[in-house]
């Protein structure tokens, strides 16, 4: 990890994103003072990420009743 000052971060933003892109960390600084952490985005849809969530939601809800509530007068009762 290393800081650059606004300055040369502008002049040198391309080669700054490709570090952060491969794993670096940057800081922009300005006068002296962190103000920014470029950070890579995550891109794509991640399959493992949405199943493990999922999952989670049905372990979440595992047990869980309606407490005697019934579907029908829940819509019934949304529509007035």
């Amino acid at each position: 990890m290393h800081s650059v000052g606004v300055f040369e971060a502008k002049n040198r933003l391309t080669a700054l994103l490709e570090e952060v892109e491969e794993g670096g960390e940057v800081i922009i600084t300005g006068r002296g003072k962190p103000i920014a952490r470029p950070a890579p985005l995550e891109t794509g849809f991640n399959r493992a990420k949405a199943k493990a969530a999922a999952e989670g939601l049905r372990a979440a809800s595992k047990g869980q009743t309606p407490g005697g509530l019934v579907l029908k007068d829940l819509i019934s009762e949304g529509r007035r």
